[in-house]
C-alpha cells in the first residue's frame, strides 16, 4: 500500500532536463536502424528512369550472380497486397510507372554494400509515355471536394468584388513558394520482420499505430499480429506522420525472406522521392481597406501540385479564413494533377506557404495605407473567429506584437526602406504575425498502473520525434497522478501499448496528455490515494464540450533584422525576436527549443530551401545537402524567444496548446519584410536569394 502524500502539482512549467538526453549522447538509445536483429539482410531500391509509363523487361542475371545476393524483388515476382487502394502504397503490383524515381524493386543481400552494387548491375526496360511534372499557372487545374484536414476547399463571405470596388485602397499581389523536402536528421528507415504470419516494425515514424493500422490492411492480417516499434525517432517535420512507399517496400521483401529481418535505409538522395515533400504554390492575394486602414475586402486563390496517383491538397488560404477582420472574404484552391510524387505534411502544411503570402501582403498594404506594420495588424483585429463564428477561447496576438516590439527595439526602426546603411551592409526589419489552431486528434488511451513503493507506469503508443514529449509526458503524467517526476515509468513507442494518435498537426500532447489526465481522474475514483500494487486503469481522450463554444488557437509574433551586402546581395540575419501566447507551457527548456527551431526552419524557408525540378526528366536536380540548401550555425544569428503567460482553460486539462509548428508561420514573411525595409526591393517568390536582390 502506497502512503506516500499526493503533491499538488508543479512538474508542468518546469525547465526540466530531456530524460532521454542521456541515452541520446552515448549511443544507447537505438533509433529504427539500431534495433538489434539476427542475421539481417540489407534492402537497396531500385528506382524508375522514366516519369511514366511501363516496365516492359527486367534482367536481373548479373545481379543475382554477385556474391551475397539473395534476391532481387520485381513486380514479376513480388507478393500480391491484399489492398492496393493506395496506389501510393500499392508497389510492385504491376509494371506502372507513376513518376521519376518510383520504386520498381529492390535488391536483398547479406551486405549494404553489395545490395547496392548488385542494384546498378539490374538492367530494366521501358515503355516511355508523354508525361508533365512542372507546375504551370495556365496547366489543367480541378477544384479537390476538400483539403488536408478536413477543410473546405473554397469560402465566401459578403459582397467581395462591391467591397474592392469602393476599397480606398487596393493591393493585388502574386507570391509563391518553391517545392521544399523534409530533412530530418533520421532519414526514412525500416528493419522488417515476419515470423510465423506476424509482422514486426522496428520504424521511423510519428505514429507507430497509424503505420499498423496501414500495414495490417496492405498485407491482410489482423491488427494485432503486425507489431509497430519506434520508441525514438530523429525529426520527420510531418514526414513521417505517415506510412509511405519504403516502409511497405521493406515489409514486402521481408515476407519473401520469412524468418529474415530486412533493413531499409533511405539514403539522403532518396529522401527527395516517395517520402513527401511540400508543394509549390501561386497564390494571389488581394486586400482592399478603407481610409483609415480597416480592412474592407481579402481575397486568397491557390494553385499547388499534386500527384496523379493520390491527391494531397494542402490547405494553404485556410488561414486567411481567420487571421484578420473583415466582411467580404473570398478564399480558393486549385489544383495541378501531375507525374510526380506524391506531396505530404512538411511543418505546418498550408500555414507556412499561406502566411508566407498574407503577411507580405499585408506589409505592402500597411505601407500603402501609411500605417506602421504593427499598428495596421492590431487596427485589423478580429473580435471572434469568422470562419467558425466562435469567440477565441484566448487570442493574445496583439500582446505579441507589443512584448515582442518592446523586446525587439521596434521603435528604432527606420520606416523609410533602404534608409539605413552601416558600412557595406543595408539594414532593415520586418515583422510578422503567427496562428496554428489547436487541433484535437480523437482515440488515444492511456494506462496508469501502480507498480508499488509509490512508483507509477504510464502507458501509451505515443512517438517522441525528439521534440521532447518523452520528458513532457513525463511531468504531465506526474501532475495528474500527483505524484514526483520521480516516480513516473513513462512507456511509449510501441503498439503493445495502447493506441496513440499521431505525432502531428501539434496535437501530440493535447491528445495525449488529456488521456493521461482521464486515465488519472479514473484511477484515482477506482483506487484513491492509496492503491495496492497491479492496480491499473485505461481511459482514452474525452471529448472536449468547449470545442462547440470557442475558436482554439496560438498565436505569435516575428521580428527580423536583416542585412544586405551592397555588392553582392548576400542576406544574414543576425537576430530574430518570437513571442508566442501558446497557453501553459509543459517544458520551458524544450519549449523554447521548438520555438527556435520552427524559427530556423521559417529562415531557411525565406533565404534557402528550393527543391528544382527539371520537368523534362522529371525529378529534383539538387537531391543533397551540397546543392539542396538549408542553414547551419553560421546562418543563424542571436534568438530571442519568450512567451505570454496565457491562462486558456477551454482547450484542455493543461491549459496547453500545441508549439510545434507555429515557429515557423509567419516566420518566412518577417524576414522577406525585413529585406524589403532593408533593400527597396520586394521580393514575392521564395527563397530570396541575391539574383532577385540585383538591380
Amino acid at each position: 500500500m502506497s502512503t506516500t502524500t499526493r503533491t499538488t502539482g508543479g512538474a508542468i512549467g518546469a525547465s526540466l532536463d530531456r530524460i532521454d538526453g542521456p541515452r541520446k549522447v552515448t549511443g544507447t538509445a537505438p533509433y529504427a536502424y539500431e534495433h538489434r536483429v539476427d542475421n539481417p539482410l540489407y534492402l537497396f531500391p531500385l528506382r524508375s528512369e522514366i516519369v511514366r509509363g511501363q516496365v516492359t523487361g527486367i534482367d536481373a542475371s548479373a545481379a543475382e550472380a554477385l556474391p551475397g545476393v539473395v534476391v532481387v524483388v520485381t513486380h514479376e515476382n513480388a507478393p500480391q497486397l491484399a489492398d492496393t487502394g493506395d496506389r501510393e502504397l500499392a508497389i510492385l503490383q504491376s509494371g506502372e510507372v507513376a513518376f521519376r524515381n518510383q520504386y520498381v524493386g529492390a535488391v536483398l543481400a547479406e551486405t549494404f554494400e553489395a545490395a547496392r552494387h548488385a542494384a546498378g548491375l539490374v538492367e530494366v526496360s521501358y515503355a516511355e509515355e508523354p508525361h508533365e511534372a512542372e507546375l504551370r499557372e495556365d496547366g489543367d487545374l480541378y477544384t479537390p471536394e476538400q483539403l488536408n484536414a478536413g477543410f473546405p476547399t473554397d469560402t465566401e463571405e459578403g459582397d467581395v468584388e462591391e467591397a474592392f470596388s469602393s476599397a480606398a485602397v487596393t493591393l493585388d499581389g502574386r507570391y509563391t513558394t518553391p517545392m521544399e523536402h523534409n530533412n530530418p536528421m533520421e532519414p526514412h528507415t525500416t528493419v522488417a520482420v515476419w515470423k510465423a504470419g506476424d509482422l514486426t516494425l522496428y520504424e521511423s515514424t510519428q505514429g507507430a499505430h497509424p503505420v499498423q493500422r496501414t500495414v495490417a490492411k496492405i498485407f491482410g492480417i489482423d491488427r494485432n499480429r503486425a507489431r509497430v516499434v519506434a520508441p525514438y525517432v530523429g525529426g520527420g517535420f510531418g514526414s513521417k506522420g505517415l506510412p509511405h512507399a519504403n516502409t511497405i517496400l521493406a515489409a514486402l521483401a521481408a515476407q519473401m525472406v520469412e524468418g529474415r529481418p530486412v533493413k531499409f535505409a533511405v539514403t539522403r538522395q532518396q529522401m527527395f522521392t516517395g517520402v513527401g515533400y511540400r508543394t509549390p504554390t501561386i497564390q494571389k492575394i488581394r486586400l482592399g481597406a478603407d481610409s483609415e486602414g480597416r480592412l474592407t475586402a481579402v481575397t486568397h486563390d491557390v494553385i499547388e501540385q499534386t500527384s496523379k496517383i493520390k491527391e494531397f491538397a494542402e490547405q494553404t488560404a485556410a488561414v486567411t479564413r481567420s487571421m484578420y477582420a473583415t466582411d467580404n472574404r473570398r478564399t480558393t484552391h486549385r489544383l495541378a494533377a501531375l507525374d510526380v510524387p506524391v506531396p505530404s505534411w512538411m511543418r505546418a502544411p498550408g500555414e507556412a506557404p499561406g502566411m508566407f503570402a498574407l503577411e507580405s501582403a499585408m506589409d505592402e498594404m500597411a505601407e500603402k495605407c501609411g500605417l506602421d506594420p504593427i499598428e495596421f495588424r492590431i487596427r485589423n483585429e478580429p473580435e471572434i473567429d469568422a470562419e467558425t463564428g466562435l469567440p477565441y477561447s484566448s487570442r493574445n496576438l496583439v500582446a505579441c506584437l507589443r512584448e515582442g516590439a518592446e523586446r525587439f527595439g521596434w521603435r528604432d526602426r527606420t520606416p523609410a526602406p533602404r534608409s539605413h546603411q552601416e558600412g557595406r551592409w543595408l539594414v532593415g526589419n520586418g515583422v510578422a504575425s503567427a496562428t496554428y489552431p489547436v487541433f484535437r486528434l480523437p482515440g488515444s488511451r492511456a494506462t496508469i498502473r501502480y507498480e508499488g513503493d509509490d512508483k507509477y507506469a504510464v502507458e501509451f503508443g505515443a512517438a517522441d520525434v525528439g521534440t521532447g514529449a518523452w520528458t513532457a509526458l513525463t511531468q504531465i503524467s506526474a501532475d495528474a497522478i500527483g505524484v514526483g517526476v520521480d516516480n513516473i515509468e513513462l512507456r511509449i513507442g510501441d503498439t503493445a501499448f495502447p493506441f496513440a494518435s499521431v505525432a502531428g498537426g501539434s496535437s501530440g500532447i493535447t491528445a495525449w496528455g488529456s488521456a493521461i489526465f482521464e486515465a488519472a481522474r479514473v484511477f484515482r475514483e477506482r483506487h484513491g490515494d492509496n492503491p495496492s500494487e497491479g492496480d491499473e486503469v485505461q481511459a482514452r481522450t474525452p471529448n472536449n464540450p468547449e470545442t462547440e463554444n470557442y475558436a482554439m488557437h496560438a498565436f505569435g509574433a516575428f521580428f527580423v533584422e536583416a542585412r544586405v551586402d551592397v555588392d553582392t546581395c548576400e542576406v544574414r540575419v543576425p537576430r530574430m525576436t518570437g513571442v508566442f501566447a501558446a497557453g501553459k507551457i509543459i517544458n520551458a527548456k524544450t519549449a523554447r527549443s521548438q520555438f527556435m527551431g520552427g524559427m530556423t526552419m521559417g529562415l531557411s524557408m525565406a533565404l534557402h530551401e528550393e527543391s528544382l525540378v527539371d520537368g523534362r526528366f522529371g525529378h529534383v536536380i539538387n537531391q543533397d545537402f551540397a546543392e539542396y540548401h538549408i542553414p547551419t550555425n553560421a546562418d543563424i544569428g542571436e534568438m530571442d524567444i519568450s512567451w505570454i503567460d496565457e491562462d486558456d482553460p477551454y482547450v484542455n486539462p493543461m491549459g496547453s496548446k500545441g508549439i510545434g509548428e507555429i515557429g515557423i508561420v509567419g516566420s518566412a514573411a518577417a524576414v522577406a519584410n525585413a529585406v524589403y525595409n532593408a533593400t527597396g526591393i520586394r521580393v514575392r517568390d521564395l527563397p530570396i536569394t541575391p539574383d532577385k536582390l540585383i538591380q
